[in-house]
């Protein structure tokens, strides 16, 4: 097999959640520029189209938006079956949703805990399953998660965001155990700091900002199309004998 056709996602379909915006709109113009066709799914409609109108003017017809609240355990399971209609069933899944409300440990309520739980722990899981029968009869899949220094460090005010990528860093292996010997492959991406909605507090304060970048090997964060690579790299025949592993994409941050 050639270098080119090892990394091309010619002919799959691709499902990636929190695709309006930030990093899972990155990874989902990273899959379609490799060939993928993209069903771009996220809570906000009026982001998500003009995201999917954005991918669809560079290749046309290789973008579809699926607006949904992934909170909802009913919406989730609809649009996991909604999703095949569009290009076919998905071949990759990338589960990118997630929220971090950033509140001191005393001040976080139940409700904030249970958020954080319902959409960057529980969706992964459910949206997971829903889509990997079909799979198992391709015998071919890939699941991305998207993780985070958190998954392996403590940041201020972030417990259940950190619990719950902490707990995504252990489900990746837990599907790459349940799933890899029928060609679905699970492996998560933990990136360090990207310009998003999510970083947007540290972002606006060039001095934590800076002081971020300070920590990485490189001496600088990331930027948003250094995802595509890795990206691209997992969804396809590349990593075929890589599973249940996460990749930090940080500069070195998480190595020193």
């Amino acid at each position: 097999m050639s270098a080119k056709s090892l990394f091309s996602l010619d002919g799959k379909v691709a499902l990636v959640t929190g695709a309006s915006s930030g990093i899972g709109l990155a990874i989902a113009t990273g899959l379609a520029g490799a060939g993928a066709r993209v069903v771009l799914l996220a809570r906000r409609q009026a982001e998500l189209e003009a995201a999917a109108g954005t991918l669809n003017d560079r290749r046309p017809g290789s973008a579809a938006a699926l607006p949904c609240n992934l909170s909802d355990r009913k919406e989730l399971i609809a649009a996991a079956a909604r999703s095949a209609t569009f290009f076919g069933a998905p071949d990759i899944l990338v589960n990118c949703a997630g929220i971090n409300l950033r509140k001191p440990a005393m001040e976080l309520t139940p409700e904030d805990w249970d958020a954080h739980l319902r959409l960057n722990l529980d969706a992964p899981h459910f949206l997971t399953r829903e889509l990997v029968p079909a799979m198992i009869e391709r015998r071919w899949g890939r699941i991305i998660n998207i993780a985070s220094l958190q998954s392996v460090r403590a940041f201020a005010d972030s417990i259940p965001y950190g619990t719950t990528k902490g707990g995504l860093m252990q489900l990746t292996r837990a599907q790459a155990q349940a799933w890899s010997r029928h060609g679905i492959n699970a492996n998560a991406i933990a990136p360090g700091f990207f310009p998003t909605d999510l970083t947007a507090p540290v972002t606006r304060d060039p001095a934590r900002w800076q002081a971020m970048a300070d920590k990485t090997f490189i001496g600088r964060n990331g930027e948003l199309d250094e995802l595509h690579g890795v990206a691209i790299f997992l969804a396809s025949d590349a990593s075929s004998f890589i599973t249940g592993q996460t990749i930090f994409v940080d500069g070195g941050f998480s190595a020193g």
